[in-house]
């Protein structure tokens, strides 16, 4: 095993920036996935990041890659690109075993509508990466490429890892917490949770009423690119219009006028974070941006008022949401459940449809509430976790600061621009429903406007 405090820290691997090269010809698919393939070949018995993986299809896909690029007729601007699959997420050519011996070596032999997507775009899928169990508490294993002996966050471990580390440009994750938005700023990773039905859901079993499938991956335009192309051949959830934007990452745009939310992560975060989190909103300050915050803005402070309990209220959506599939696999095999799971269950059992009601309609108050910062400001900014990756991988770290867009359904990004003591740190980035272009708009600016920042 590579030493804990790796010496050279670990570089994301972009995409769409070196496409050029393939249509000109000086570089290829095949190459571009061979690097990514030292890498795994380096560091893939470390990290841990993936489950399953086939390294020959992986490699007959970007053959294929190349030979469109020489043709000058590439499927779309990822054809080649190695991508990783969350192990949630149905793939008819490796199990979908979710983080559970329960379903080792389960297979559904069909594709999830965004891997039949991503496969059409002719992105390379390198093999299926680690889940927390069930994409829940629960973790398998993985590490962070950043530092072996931390936490790479969950439920989307494998996927932030697998990007983290450059073995991948890109790979899906999914969000019914904080399961995209932790892992990459654990792991230095541009994360995006969508706005909730904004990526086809069919064949993920993360598929609870705030779930999303979340994108991870190198650069905020690979990101986008990903989203584009999925939507752009299987549309959204099922009566729903999907994400809506440009064919390429839309334009960065500054600014006018920002809020910022504390949320419930504020009180535990740490010192340091709480550090780089002022300084940057005394930069923009600076540089004419307005920031108001729930001292000096009502909305703000009902707003945060509101959202203060939203992990809990979202366990307990989530809970009566899966209880009949956990009562399911109890019944199979309950020595097979961690004791995480089983708790979960007893009280998801306790739920009355009374209960999940009233949770469906606190849930509705608090999103009409939220809705009403969209007139007046372009966006939110919080923290993207408490601070860096902690210490140990028996547990994926705190939730409550990338909890409040689940429970709002609103599309968020975390941002690479925060480093403490050398472990990555994400700027999050909360924007409205359906505005998820505007997301991206703001994201880029802010990206290209603060660069990264350290203590």
């Amino acid at each position: 095993m590579l030493a804990p405090e790796q010496e050279t820290r670990p570089a994301v691997r972009p995409f769409l920036a070196i496409t050029k090269q393939f249509a000109a010809g000086t570089a290829t698919p095949r190459d571009f996935l061979d690097a990514c393939l030292v890498e795994f070949a380096n560091r893939e018995k470390d990290v841990g990041a993936f489950v399953t993986f086939d390294i020959e299809g992986a490699r007959a896909a970007a053959d294929a890659s190349t030979a469109r690029w020489k043709a000058g007729k590439p499927a779309s601007p990822i054809d080649g690109m190695p991508m990783g699959i969350k192990d949630i997420i149905e793939t008819a050519d490796m199990p979908t075993e979710m983080g559970s011996p329960l379903f080792a070596g389960w297979r559904s032999e069909k594709d999830a509508a965004c891997v039949s997507a991503l496969r059409q775009a002719g992105a390379v899928i390198l093999g299926k990466t680690v889940t927390t169990e069930f994409a829940a508490t629960q973790p398998r294993g993985t590490r962070n490429p950043h530092n072996l002996e931390h936490t790479p966050g969950g439920s989307s471990s494998g996927s932030a890892a697998a990007v983290g580390c450059g073995m991948a440009s890109a790979a899906l994750g999914t969000q019914v917490i904080a399961s995209t938005i932790r892992p990459a700023s654990y792991c230095g990773c541009y994360g995006y949770k969508p706005s909730v039905n904004a990526l086809n859901r069919e064949g993920c079993h993360d598929y609870q009423s705030q779930s999303c499938t979340g994108v991870i991956a190198a650069t905020l335009e690979d990101t986008w690119q990903v989203a584009f192309e999925i939507v752009t051949r299987v549309g959204g959830d099922a009566g729903t219009p999907g994400l809506i934007g440009p064919a390429t990452c839309p334009a960065p745009t500054r600014p006018k006028r920002l809020a910022f939310l504390e949320t419930a992560g504020w009180a535990i975060a740490e010192p340091a974070a709480k550090a780089l989190m002022q300084e940057t909103l005394q930069r923009l300050k600076q540089n004419g941006v307005a920031v108001s915050t729930r001292h000096d803005d009502a909305a703000i402070d009902a707003v945060e008022t509101a959202i203060a309990d939203a992990h809990p209220l979202s366990n307990r959506i989530n809970g009566f949401e899966t209880r009949w599939f956990l009562r399911g696999a109890y019944q199979r095999d309950p020595e097979k459940l961690s004791s995480f799971m089983r708790e979960r269950l007893v009280e998801s059992e306790a739920l009355t449809l009374a209960d999940y009601r009233a949770t469906l309609a606190e849930r509705a108050r608090i999103r009409a509430l939220y809705g009403n910062l969209a007139g007046g400001f372009d966006g939110c900014l919080a923290l993207a976790a408490g601070g860096p990756a902690p210490r140990g991988i028996a547990s994926s770290g705190n939730a409550p600061s990338a909890v409040p867009s689940s429970l709002l359904g609103v599309p968020a990004l975390s941002l690479p621009l925060f480093e403490i003591d050398g472990m990555p740190l994400g700027l999050q980035i909360i924007g409205f429903f359906n505005e998820d272009a505007r997301a991206f708009a703001l994201a880029g600016w802010l990206r290209d406007h603060l660069g990264r920042a350290g203590h």
